[in-house]
């Protein structure tokens, strides 16, 4: 290994990035010429995108989502279970629901872990809104099994490593990288404690903190979206615009932001991404409000995911 490693490794991930969205290394809003560490640090950016999405726990690995329904269900991938995962054990265990709180009862022999240590008897599941959620674990690990809540309803959401949509993954396709597409906006506070009505794809509306919005300029006009997140802190957009449906995936995408500095927000939409539903029909995601909907093709960042076609 010489000197010269580090410009290798450089020119590998700008030829990454070129690949990956049809650039050629020109910004096409001003035909200037990119900067290398702008074209390099979206690289980098997309591949930790692509190694979140295709953990073994991330969320191509999704495989399942079972609403509970009764006080008691019988689960595993058995033909006699209540509820019928696609995979696992035959007979997982018995789910129970009390006041609100979800118990799960292992059957004799399974072998189950619960947060990483083995599973011998009854114990409470904490959900995904409880400060440490439960994490059943089987096939010595390939499987996960965890409780989410939403709305007031309880869920199990199931995780394999070899899922389909995990191992067939085709890969994440992009617009070209446009400095143009990095744009300082204006931090717009709102009064403290205002928060934004979200809903999600199952119809579940939630209060979601709202500490301000960010009014930016494109092509001579104003345009403005609503933060999500805490006051001060990183920010969270929930976006459609003109090419959702058309380029992009149809119900919007994210975008991250830091927090505020001199009152200034920079929006980088080079790194506008799917919500995990752009992947799996088994997540709950987010709908951007009305508020959030752009009357601006935003031609930058992730465009829609083209799933693998089954060969039957």
């Amino acid at each position: 290994m010489g000197k010269n490693t580090g410009w290798l490794g450089m020119a590998m991930l700008v030829g990454l990035l070129a690949g990956c969205g049809g650039g050629d290394g020109k910004d096409t809003a001003s035909g200037k010429v990119a900067d290398v560490n702008f074209l390099a640090d979206n690289a980098a950016w997309r591949e930790q995108r692509k190694s979140e999405l295709l953990a073994p726990d991330g969320w191509t690995s999704l495989v399942g989502l079972h609403w509970i329904e009764l006080k008691s269900h019988f689960i595993g991938s058995g033909p006699g279970s209540g509820i019928k995962l696609a995979v696992g054990p035959a007979k997982m265990g018995m789910v129970t629901q009390q006041s609100g709180r979800i118990f799960l009862t292992p059957e004799a022999g399974a072998q189950l872990t619960l947060n990483g240590e083995p599973l011998k008897g009854r114990v409470e599941l904490q959900s995904d809104r409880d400060p440490a959620p439960g994490v059943v674990g089987f096939d010595e690990g390939k499987g996960l099994l965890t409780v989410i809540e939403r709305g007031g309803r309880h869920a199990l959401r199931v995780k394999y490593a070899d899922a389909e949509s995990r191992t067939q993954f085709v890969g994440l396709d992009y617009w070209a990288p446009q400095e143009a597409w990095r744009i300082e906006g204006r931090y717009i506070p709102h009064p403290p404690g205002k928060t934004l009505t979200i809903v999600d794809v199952i119809g579940v509306a939630n209060e979601s903190p709202n500490p301000a919005a960010v009014e930016f300029e494109r092509d001579g006009k104003t345009f403005r979206l609503e933060a999500l997140g805490p006051p001060e802190g990183p920010l969270f957009f929930l976006l459609a615009d003109r090419t959702s449906g058309h380029g992009s995936y149809s119900a919007g995408r994210f975008l991250d932001a830091e927090g505020p500095k001199d009152g200034k927000v920079l929006l980088d939409f080079n790194r506008a991404y799917n919500p995990p539903c752009a992947f799996t029909p088994y997540a709950t995601c987010p709908l951007p409000p009305a508020e959030n909907r752009l009357d601006l093709l935003v031609e930058a960042g992730e465009k829609a995911y083209a799933k693998p076609i089954k060969v039957l």
